[in-house]
């Protein structure tokens, strides 16, 4: 026996969640059930959507038309908006949408995007150059900041012992006079 939270219905198929590999199974079954109906954009047929009034993102090699759902999406119009003309799928998955919103995807899907028409990642110059190192110390140096780990804790230790006889001691000289 399945629940709604634990299935979902596509053309007449009910389709078992399991993790949240959710996307990939609905891509399966909408192939088996439509066939070879859907249509395929390139990059830049998508990208040209990309306004409040026609507005088109690409999610895993998916585009989703929407623009009907702009005024109801719960992190504004805006956000939407600024994913068009880029591949959305890390934008998308960094949020962390629920299982409803993944669903919900389905009613705006208008076709597969070409992956070849995808642009390159540009990755920025300051990312290409290997990371800053960390100063290297000689082992003499080295070898006096493991002497002082274990020395300074000691003398904390020592101090607070003397203070703890030091305060017995005026205490029962006091109450002897």
């Amino acid at each position: 026996m399945l629940d709604e939270r634990n299935s979902i219905t596509v053309k007449k198929h009910t389709v078992r969640r399991k993790d949240h590999l959710l996307l990939s199974i609905l891509s399966s079954v909408e192939e088996a059930v439509m066939g070879s109906s859907t249509k395929t954009f390139t990059f830049e047929e998508v990208a040209k959507h990309n306004h409040k009034k026609d507005c088109w993102i690409i999610i895993k090699g998916k585009a989703y038309d929407v623009t009907p759902f702009l005024d109801d999406h719960p992190g504004g119009d805006e956000v939407l908006v600024t994913a068009t003309e880029k591949d959305a799928t890390t934008d998308f998955e960094d949020i962390g949408h629920s299982d409803a919103a993944v669903e919900m995807m389905q009613t705006y899907f208008v076709g597969n995007v070409d992956t070849t028409s995808l642009p390159a990642a540009q990755v920025p110059n300051e990312t290409l150059r290997p990371p800053a190192q960390a100063p290297a110390y000689n082992n003499q140096s080295s070898g006096f900041v493991k002497i002082l780990q274990y020395l300074v804790p000691l003398l904390i230790l020592g101090f607070a012992f003397a203070l703890q006889y030091y305060g017995k001691k005026t205490k029962s000289t006091e109450s002897e006079n």
